[in-house]
């Protein structure tokens, strides 16, 4: 399996609506992309200060290292993507991915 950790720094004229949303259509795509386990989603809630900035984020579960490969190129995850990189400040500087095999 792959834990796909994804940590954002969304732009902060962001409504809770607005984040809650675009969190939701990560977790929509758990329903059409097959090989997705899980997603969680939410704010950083570590007390350590360490997050340089990236304070919201979620994690998807793939059963495979090929369903996560499936998944970056599926056409609804780079509509979400291109949202999720629209909502960040400073695009791709706004995002951090981390895959780990669990």
């Amino acid at each position: 399996m792959i834990l796909h950790c994804v940590f954002l720094r969304l732009k902060s004229a962001m409504t809770q609506d607005e984040k809650r949303a675009l969190f939701e259509a990560v977790a929509g795509l758990q329903k059409v992309i097959p090989g997705i386990v899980d997603v969680k989603y939410g704010p950083n809630v570590s007390p350590e200060g360490l997050h340089g900035g990236f304070v919201d984020g979620f994690a998807v579960t793939f059963e495979s290292p090929e369903a996560r490969d499936a998944y970056l190129v599926h056409p609804q995850h780079v509509a979400v993507g291109e949202r999720i990189v629209s909502s960040t400040d400073g695009g791709l500087a706004g995002l951090l991915v981390f895959d780990l095999i669990l």
